[in-house]
């Protein structure tokens, strides 16, 4: 079904739009650091829509780093630096997490990869395990990254919405980062079935997650006329 990846693209390019349109109008660090995330995710997307159709190395390669490696390290990156009460905690882990990227990438593209085990029209999250080499340093990287961004993007996401739940006045918001929470849960559920070779929701997985995360984004962000000091550290980018 390869239009359930192509419609998951689209969704991540107009999320990334509207993300870096902000950060023009207002330059949060949140904002930038969300930006990029979420463009490895609409890469991650393309590269497997490609995939679907035929075999390029590029695209695999593209594919893993982007998509089962970094993006949801970037996310949840982003929702440290709006959550964190520590003004230097996340830069330094920013710096790791750069350190981390740039190693991962270059093991991603020096990591040779068996094309003979690919199949036309399986998801590549079903068959990196046989394409990859089953020693690879890049396959041990990917828990780490994964972990950290799933607890941070929907722990932050759930205390965000905790928080804003205390003031009982912005139920929009409420509901927005529960949806970014719930986006959170798909794609850590995407991954779950991808361990045990369940590929038949898969792309639902990732569709579910990229529309509740724009859905969510869109309604944690809509400006209301009402003063929130407590609540104004969880505005995702009012």
């Amino acid at each position: 079904m390869p239009w359930l990846p192509v419609t998951t693209s689209l969704v991540i390019v107009l999320f990334v739009i509207l993300i870096f349109r902000r950060y023009r109008r207002r330059a949060s660090t949140p904002l930038l650091i969300w930006g990029i995330g979420l463009a490895m995710f609409g890469i991650a997307s393309m590269a497997e829509a490609y995939s679907t159709l035929g075999w390029h190395p590029v695209a695999f390669r593209l594919w893993y780093l982007n998509g089962a490696l970094l993006n949801a390290a970037w996310l949840g990156q982003g929702t440290v630096f709006l959550l964190s009460r520590r003004p230097h905690l996340p830069w330094i882990i920013l710096g790791l997490l750069l350190i981390g990227t740039v190693v991962g990438g270059i093991l991603v593209f020096r990591t040779p990869i068996d094309s003979a085990h690919f199949r036309v029209g399986a998801p590549l999250s079903v068959q990196y395990q046989e394409i990859l080499p089953p020693g690879a340093i890049v396959r041990k990287l990917t828990p780490v990254f994964n972990i950290y961004g799933s607890i941070t993007l929907v722990g932050g996401a759930l205390y965000s919405a905790w928080l804003l739940r205390r003031k009982e006045s912005v139920p929009q918001r409420v509901v927005g980062n529960g949806l970014i929470a719930l986006g959170g849960v798909a794609m850590g559920v995407a991954s779950t079935l991808v361990r045990f070779s369940v590929a038949d929701y898969l792309y639902v997985a990732e569709l579910v997650a990229a529309g509740s995360m724009f859905t969510g984004f869109l309604l944690a962000t809509t400006r209301i006329p009402v003063s929130l000091p407590l609540a104004s550290r969880v505005e995702v980018m009012s």
